[in-house]
């Protein structure tokens, strides 16, 4: 019978202690590697700063979506409880109010539909667009759809920090023949964008 103590020498214990001389000769870089390391020294966490008021993660703030929940919050005016969860009808002069943190190269922009039923009633709309009472621009819009506007709004009308009023006025609402209130826009979205 073959003895396999390892203590007692025999081939098995030659095998065994030649592993152990290779597999510790193999790990002895990296250990000695591993101690050899410097470690970084204490440093002091980050400084700790506290959100803007008016921060809205993902959205500019001079932007009044009508899908937006605090949309409400920026009415001003004329702008009606006949709604959907994207657009809203507006009266004739549908204002909404922002503030802006910056006021320079700002864009005036609006995102509306003009009704087919209100254009066979009314004729072509003309729309003119302010910011603070001031008029931009006036636009004629014979066919009903969708309609973009964005123009550039002149440097000294709005100022930093303050709020501004941003509107459309339609020249010609309509009354639906049921009743009701004077129908202007389906407004989508109003602002000033940079």
């Amino acid at each position: 019978m073959m003895n396999l103590d390892v203590r007692g020498g025999g081939w098995f214990g030659v095998i065994v202690s030649g592993m152990k001389r290779r597999v510790g000769w193999a790990c002895a870089p990296v250990l000695i590697a591993s101690a050899c390391r410097n470690t970084p020294g204490p440093f002091a966490p980050p400084v700790q700063r506290q959100p803007l008021e008016d921060f809205r993660p993902y959205r500019f703030s001079g932007i009044v979506d009508m899908s937006d929940e605090d949309a409400k919050s920026h009415f001003v005016q004329d702008l009606t409880s006949n709604a959907t969860p994207t657009w809203r009808w507006t009266g004739q002069r549908p204002t909404v109010r922002v503030r802006m943190r910056s006021a320079e190269n700002l864009r005036y922009t609006i995102d509306f539909a003009i009704a087919e039923v209100m254009l066979r009633n009314t004729g072509p709309l003309t729309v003119s667009f302010l910011v603070n009472d001031v008029v931009l621009d006036r636009v004629r819009y014979p066919h009903d759809g969708v309609q973009h506007f964005e123009k550039a709004v002149p440097a000294g009308l709005v100022t930093e920090g303050q709020e501004v009023t941003v509107a459309a006025e339609i020249d010609k609402p309509w009354v639906p023949p049921e009743g009701g209130p004077q129908l202007g826009i389906i407004l989508m979205r109003i602002g000033l964008t940079q």
